[in-house]
């Protein structure tokens, strides 16, 4: 897998949302006495363009909203209206942040994910729509009757959207998620409480499926979910700049092949999953075969049930069942 395999998909986010078209000179160091709401997205909209921004004029609507408070919508139905200094100062602030490349959800604060708008913030890693697929994956193989048999650890939680996802679907279930970031726990916390499951979703301090110790009991995880690290080592510092530059590296960074990670979670996860429960792992463009292949040489521990495809048919999940070997 090269850099440029998953760029694309490491690059959206908020691609989801249309573009607008528009023209402007002018710069967001100057003062915001007497610009107007139009005014003031045309050069945003500049700004982001000259800095290669994808979808420039898209993204800053949004960067206006987070800042001002006001919608696209409302922009096009009050393009005269004035700002004040103030609120200048806060949307040329955001426009100057995402010129710099930092991604345009650590600016607004949120992400949507599986419907839902999560908290997102620098130092964890951003939810990308793909991952869905991840979450997909579980409810289609698993049943509420099955979650009750020992509970579902999401390995390597960052921000907490798929735990939390699967805590809202399966109201029965009992879910842990682990994470070796204190700020990746205390942002899943909050993302938990904001969408009602806080007093369903346990948090563990700790590095990979061993943080379970003393958690949960040895061969009775009905689910193990993952979206861990696979991006080679020699291709991180190739991802684009609002990636590389920003999001943390040990969540991209996969080990020389992109497979450190899977490797880990095929060893220790024999130890936790009870026979008849499932290991489900996001994996990156082209490394499902040797996921799978990997999977098929534990000694008979894990055998193969599903590649998943995501919305522009990657292979994009492994899903394995313990067997009793």
């Amino acid at each position: 897998m090269t850099a440029a395999t998953d760029a694309g998909r490491l690059r959206r986010g908020r691609a989801r949302h249309g573009a607008d078209a528009g023209d402007a000179d002018g710069d967001a160091d100057d003062g915001g006495d007497g610009v107007t709401l139009w005014a003031a997205w045309q050069r945003g909209a500049a700004m982001l363009r000259e800095a290669g921004v994808d979808n420039a004029d898209g993204e800053t609507f949004w960067l206006m909203e987070a800042a001002l408070g006001c919608s696209r919508a409302a922009v096009f139905a009050h393009p005269d209206r004035r700002v004040t200094a103030a609120e200048w100062a806060r949307a040329a602030s955001a426009f100057r942040r995402r010129a710099a490349r930092e991604p345009l959800q650590y600016i607004v604060g949120t992400q949507p994910f599986l419907g839902r708008e999560f908290l997102v913030r620098r130092g964890v890693f951003i939810p990308r729509p793909d991952t869905e697929t991840l979450v997909e994956a579980v409810l289609a193989a698993t049943t509420a009757a099955a979650d009750e048999r020992g509970p579902m650890v999401d390995v390597g939680t960052g921000s907490g959207c798929v735990a939390v996802s699967l805590a809202l679907a399966r109201p029965s279930a009992r879910v842990v998620a682990t994470d070796c970031s204190l700020p990746a726990l205390h942002l899943a916390e909050e993302n938990a409480r904001r969408h009602g499951v806080g007093d369903r979703v346990r948090l563990v301090n700790g590095d990979g499926p061993a943080a379970l110790s003393g958690c949960v009991g040895a061969g009775t995880v009905s689910v193990m979910v993952s979206n861990p690290p696979y991006i080679p080592s020699a291709d991180v510092d190739e991802l684009p700049p609002d990636v590389r530059l920003f999001e943390p590296r040990d969540a991209l960074d996969g080990g020389p092949d992109g497979l450190a990670w899977y490797d880990r979670l095929l060893a220790e996860g024999r130890t936790w999953v009870r026979p008849g429960g499932l290991l489900v792992m996001e994996v990156g463009a082209g490394q499902a075969g040797a996921v799978c292949r990997r999977a098929r040489a534990c000694g008979g521990a894990w055998a193969v049930r599903e590649v998943r495809r995501d919305a522009a048919g990657v292979e994009r999940v492994v899903c394995l069942e313990r067997t009793r070997a």
